[in-house]
């Protein structure tokens, strides 16, 4: 078998494709994509699911109430889009405390734990990860490389986003793949954190599976058991 006929194959195995990093406006301030924008490009690229993972931090202007129902209100729009256009979406967050601009995405999220996660932003990672339990969610550190980040135990982590395809940023991707493979981090993901509609990198770092998770936490459970495989670049596997 040759590496195009290997190829051909796990992409009917792995047939179902899903974005794991994306912003909608109003959530994300630096958005510029709405659901329905999002969902329409989705659909247009043969997307079979899309994880929601705007930017969650202290709000310095809303109650905390105020601003989750902000936060909530995109991915409400967004699954109601996707419903419409079979395309699966998922609650997930871009998390980051207070301490520095280090960022992370939980996969396997509802509300009750958007309530009890923002009360943690002040009081960096290390608190917690000590303090607060996800059993049902994986915890990955976004573009771990980029300028600005620092490095954190990684026991503290499931996982790296090692394929961040932001053509804004330098993720450097290869120390990204050094990192996961140095600290034996079980999960890598790809994702191209999209937000802009003219940098053309919608769709540029997806997963492959044989299924389509129900919901936030089966996406979690399925990242947990590595069952999938990436795709970069729209069609190159990576393994």
């Amino acid at each position: 078998m040759d590496l195009r006929e290997l190829k051909a194959q796990l992409m009917l195995r792995y047939n179902h494709k899903i974005e794991l990093h994306a912003h909608t406006t109003p959530a994300s301030r630096c958005s510029e994509i709405t659901p329905k924008k999002l969902i329409e490009t989705y659909k247009n690229l043969g997307f079979d699911g899309i994880c929601v993972t705007n930017h969650f931090m202290i709000s310095e202007n809303l109650s905390k109430e105020e601003y989750i129902k902000k936060y909530l209100n995109d991915f409400i729009e967004t699954k109601k889009y996707g419903d419409k256009a079979e395309i699966k979406v998922y609650l997930g967050a871009e998390i980051r405390f207070s301490e520095n601009k280090n960022e992370y995405l939980i996969y396997g999220v509802n509300e009750k734990m958007l309530f009890e996660i923002y009360d943690f932003l002040n009081f960096g990672v290390e608190n917690f990860r000590k303090n607060y339990s996800m059993p049902n969610s994986v915890f990955i550190q976004a573009h771990p490389n980029r300028d600005g980040i620092k490095e954190i135990p990684s026991h503290l982590l499931d996982g790296v986003e090692v394929f961040n395809m932001h053509p804004g940023h330098n993720s450097r991707v290869g120390l990204a793949s050094l990192y996961a493979k140095e600290n034996k981090l079980p999960i890598i993901t790809a994702g191209s954190d999209f937000h802009h509609p003219d940098k053309n990198h919608e769709g540029l770092g997806a997963i492959r599976t044989t299924y389509l998770p129900e919901d936030s936490f089966e996406l979690g459970k399925l990242l947990e058991n590595r069952d999938y495989i990436i795709e970069v670049g729209r069609g190159n596997i990576i393994l």
